[in-house]
């Protein structure tokens, strides 16, 4: 098993993508602390990595201040002895739209997704440079983050603040040894199965089926396991060149995401004044040269649609 010997936290992980991921690395042999804000769901959840033949520990307190970065890095070295890997799952929603979202909404997103991600890792890093440790860090990121999705400022904010982190920590990290990645999960959650959309992919997983074709592989679409792998393998030794990425997976399909960089470039003697840009608009913001936001999901076949909700 290829994480033999390793010690990894994974946040958010009583249930749900977060205990998939735990799983995992458990049967890759490594040793796991499970997180979550209920003691009792943190409980079943080491008991169904026991059950599975790992090696589990729980750390029950919510992610986002320096003190649960601290309890949490202690309850790994005082479990096991150490830490080597770091999996920042921990996340809540707080959906609404713009003109709905209160400062509260706003805040406890951006502490739990945002903030536990950089006191998590703040906490981690030092802990493998201080012990010389070649760690790897994979937070998680969101599709929402990196194209926008109606109804989720707080959320969209988050996600893509945690890719940016990543790519400064991918540099401040490099000297060390330490890796770190995002991953971006497209996958079924609680969330999926209120949208009519997924119905149908929803429905097949909970009678133990596969997801149509169309849902894995044209969607790129799956279950939570789908995604657990490529979280192992990041936190492999195998991955030991792999830093500083954004990786979707979901269903079939595995993405490597491009970094933000230029679509055009175009120069101008003196700079581009209120007037010049004026005279070459059409040009320069062309509907060839703005850029897409949000996601669209392609037509579901007529076989997929969603049935109709039943009225007494």
């Amino acid at each position: 098993m290829s994480l033999n010997g390793k010690v990894a936290i994974v946040t958010g992980s009583g249930q749900g993508l977060g205990l998939a991921y735990a799983r995992e690395l458990a049967r890759q042999g490594a040793a796991v602390v499970i997180n979550d804000v209920n003691a009792e769901t943190a409980a079943q959840a080491v008991a169904q990595v026991k059950a599975d033949g790992g090696r589990a520990t729980s750390v029950v307190v919510p992610v986002g201040t320096t003190d649960a970065a601290k309890a949490l890095l202690a309850g790994a070295v005082d479990a096991f002895g150490r830490l080597d890997i770091l999996v920042t799952n921990a996340g809540i929603l707080r959906d609404k739209s713009l003109l709905n979202m209160t400062d509260e909404d706003f805040d406890l997103v951006i502490n739990v997704h945002l903030k536990g991600t950089f006191t998590c890792v703040r906490e981690a890093f030092a802990y493998f440079k201080e012990n010389n440790v070649q760690g790897r860090i994979i937070t998680i990121g969101s599709p929402t983050g990196q194209r926008g999705n109606f109804g989720q400022t707080n959320y969209a904010a988050a996600k893509a603040g945690i890719v940016g982190m990543v790519r400064t920590w991918a540099l401040e990290m490099k000297k060390a040894g330490v890796t770190v990645n995002s991953v971006i999960p497209v996958a079924a959650t609680a969330m999926t199965k209120t949208v009519p959309y997924f119905q149908k992919a929803v429905e097949a997983e909970e009678r133990g089926e596969d997801m149509p074709a169309f849902f894995r592989h044209d969607l790129g679409f799956g279950t939570a396991d789908d995604v657990a792998g490529l979280i192992a393998f990041l936190a492999s030794d195998e991955a030991a060149d792999i830093t500083g990425q954004a990786i979707g997976a979901g269903g079939d399909r595995l993405q490597v995401w491009t970094h933000p960089t230029a679509a055009t470039t175009e120069y101008r003697d003196g700079g581009w004044s209120y007037e010049a840009l004026q005279e070459n608009a059409a040009t320069l913001f062309s509907k060839e040269t703005l850029q897409t936001y949000g996601e669209e999901f392609l037509p579901l076949p007529a076989e997929l649609q969603p049935e109709p909700a039943k009225t007494r």
